[in-house]
């Protein structure tokens, strides 16, 4: 399957994107924005395969502009946040072939292609156009050497992992891997052309391209698409857009949650089928605080980049949900390998692998995280969990984040959850900061609830009370505001050096 033939699910007059204050694009008009955007690359000399970077705002014209070069290109979006030196990283190991920008843009992205020697194409709206449609400016002619709709084996997306800890490594995702994904979602969620789901996440990101967009689309649902999430607009976007639905991370499930006491009217107006959350670890408290507010269940997914996003799932009901797992296989096959490469059995703790259509086949041109990543059919995904009798998997921690204090190992994420049980706190994240005798030693940044006091003695006491003595934090710094990537996942790996924490002595306590 191709993307464009994932296009035709939807009824030619029904609704496939809006946007606030914007008309309506039908399915019909989306798959003929589509088809014209790929004659108009093609007729410019670029094809399946060729790189296109695209740095445009959220909003419904990034989405379609995505959904037009994934079709027929290798699509590469981009952070519009990335300084200049970040743009030419990008854009010059992208190996891109031109960049999709807004008309008049003023992004260092345009003088870092340009400097490239790449092609800058314009994207420019109609006056009164419906949401998402746009046209080109025009562009030189050249022959084009693989014209027309991408195939199943061609490249649709290029994306960069993380890169916390090394260089970011490339992650070419193809139509066949996109395709399997936006099914495997669409399935788990039991997406109808009855849905309308609100889209607040960015749309350079695995979850909101895949979860957010295209897997609506996929089942002939509609996408409402926001500039990017505004906790203090989402209610009135609620009362616009009437969604059954909506996804995001667990950092704008909480600004969202702390608002919904100012906002019942709204939520009695428009009930919601679910709610789902991916890409960072839910703290169940939360989970509880939204399912009351929003009287409906709170799914939590398992994905990754490499995935083309979703691994695991909680299901829908009647079937049962486990707050804390991230659910069952949907999509891929998961198991837990030990470390002599033995898959182990329920209960036993290892690294989460997968394998199935959805997964890329490998990094590129890199061969070494390769060798690392794949072993014996499966890929690695770094994380560490366990598997219930049920299928039901609860992660544990990301291997590369587990804290080392001298040969005892702690999962960050456990003292997590422990801190949040505080009746002042309202985010954590624990970390591990470098200490001289044991190597690691455990560290918090807390963000208290508006209002309330609280000591590190008493948090440290608190914690002392659950779990053994080596995994309490010797180290917890009050902040208004924990540190966050692009996507608003919290950034754990790293952070003691970041904010210059590290440990002397652990007897004198100095630091």
């Amino acid at each position: 399957m191709t993307i464009q033939e994932l296009l035709q699910t939807g009824a030619d007059d029904a609704t496939a994107i809006t946007a606030p204050g914007r008309p309506a694009l039908s399915y019909r008009g989306l798959r003929a924005l589509v088809a014209d955007t790929t004659a108009a690359l093609n007729a410019a000399g670029i094809g399946r395969n060729d790189r296109v970077a695209i740095v445009l705002p959220n909003g419904p014209e990034m989405a379609t502009c995505f959904l037009a070069c994934a079709s027929a290109t290798a699509s590469g979006p981009l952070n519009p946040a990335y300084r200049a030196d970040e743009f030419e990283f990008y854009l010059d190991d992208l190996k891109a072939k031109a960049l999709i920008v807004d008309q008049g843009s003023t992004s260092p992205a345009v003088a870092a292609a340009r400097k490239l020697g790449l092609l800058v194409i314009e994207l420019q709206v109609p006056a009164g156009a419906p949401a998402g449609q746009f046209t080109l400016s025009p562009l030189p002619a050249a022959p084009c050497a693989l014209p027309g709709p991408a195939q199943a084996g061609d490249v649709a997306m290029v994306l960069h992992t993380s890169g916390t800890t090394s260089r970011p490594k490339r992650v070419p995702l193809s139509v066949a891997n996109l395709c399997a994904s936006a099914r495997h979602i669409a399935t788990t969620l039991q997406f109808t052309p009855a849905d309308c789901g609100l889209n607040i996440m960015p749309l350079f990101h695995i979850h909101g391209l895949l979860a957010g967009l295209l897997a609506p689309l996929s089942a002939g649902s509609q996408v409402f698409c926001t500039p990017g999430f505004n906790a203090l607009r989402f209610f009135k976007w609620m009362d616009e857009a009437r969604p059954t639905w909506y996804t995001a991370v667990p950092t704008m499930h909480l600004a969202i949650a702390t608002r919904g006491k100012h906002n019942a009217e709204v939520l009695a107006r428009h009930a919601l089928r679910f709610v789902r959350s991916s890409s960072s670890a839910m703290p169940p408290q939360l989970i509880a605080q939204l399912e009351q507010m929003f009287k409906a269940p709170l799914v939590e997914s398992y994905g990754m980049t490499e995935a083309a996003h979703q691994m695991a799932a909680n299901p829908l009901p009647p079937l049962q949900r486990k707050p804390g797992s991230v659910g069952r296989a949907a999509g891929p096959e998961v198991a837990i390998r030990g470390e002599d490469g033995a898959l182990l059995p329920a209960g036993e703790v290892g690294e989460i692998v997968i394998r199935g259509p959805n997964v890329t086949a490998g990094y590129e041109n890199n061969p070494k995280a390769n060798e690392e990543a794949f072993v014996d059919g499966w890929f690695r995904t770094g994380d560490q969990g366990v598997m219930d009798a049920e299928g039901y998997i609860s992660i544990t921690g990301r291997l590369k984040e587990i804290i080392n204090r001298g040969g005892e190992k702690v999962s960050p994420r456990e003292i997590d959850e422990i801190l949040l049980d505080h009746v002042s706190v309202a985010q954590v994240v624990v970390f591990g900061a470098p200490h001289k005798r044991l190597g690691e030693e455990v560290a918090a940044m807390v963000v208290l609830h508006e209002g309330h006091e609280c000591s590190e003695r008493e948090l440290q006491q608190f914690v002392a009370a659950r779990v053994a003595g080596y995994k309490v934090p010797k180290k917890i710094l009050f902040v208004d505001e924990l540190p966050k990537g692009a996507t608003g996942k919290l950034q754990r790996i790293g952070l003691a050096q970041r904010i210059g924490l590290g440990f002397g002595s652990y007897v004198s306590g100095e630091f």
